[in-house]
C-alpha cells in the first residue's frame, strides 16, 4: 500500500464514519486522522512539522467546510508544502459537481491529484490506495 498516514478533512461526521467503515471493510490498513475543517488540518500539519512527527502521505479533502474551506486549505497548503520534507498526495472528495469547482481544482494541479464525487465508492477508495 502506498499510503500509511492519512488526513481526512471534512466537516461531515457521517463521512468520517463511512470512510472508517470503507477502510476497515476493504482491509486498507492506514493510520487516519480526522479534521472538521481546513484550519484544523493546517494546524495538524504544522504541529507534525514542528514536532518532527511523520506527515501524512495522503489528504482526503472536502471543499465545503466552515472556518477554512477546501480552497482556502489548498492556498495555505501551497505555502506550507515548501517546508514539508515529503510529497503529500491530495484527493478532493466533494459533493460538488459544479463545473466551476471542477475547473478550479485544475488550478491546483500541483497539489491535487484527483477529484471524486461523494459518495465515494469502495472501488474508488481502493483505487486511491492500491493503484
Amino acid at each position: 500500500m502506498k499510503f500509511k498516514d492519512v488526513f481526512v478533512v471534512d466537516d461531515d461526521k457521517i463521512f468520517h464514519f463511512i470512510i472508517k467503515k470503507l477502510l476497515v471493510n476493504n482491509n486498507i490498513n492506514v493510520n487516519p486522522s480526522y479534521f472538521e475543517n481546513g484550519k484544523e488540518a493546517i494546524e495538524g500539519l504544522k504541529k507534525k512539522l514542528h514536532s518532527g512527527e511523520t506527515q501524512p502521505d495522503l489528504i482526503l479533502l472536502d471543499l465545503n467546510m466552515p472556518v477554512l474551506d477546501g480552497w482556502q486549505f489548498l492556498e495555505e497548503f501551497k505555502i506550507l508544502k515548501k517546508l514539508l520534507n515529503k510529497e503529500i498526495v491530495i484527493y478532493i472528495i466533494s459533493s460538488s459537481d459544479n463545473q466551476h469547482d471542477l475547473d478550479k481544482a485544475k488550478e491546483f494541479k500541483e497539489e491535487v491529484t484527483n477529484y471524486y464525487l461523494k459518495p465515494i465508492s469502495a472501488e474508488e477508495l481502493k483505487g486511491i490506495f492500491y493503484n
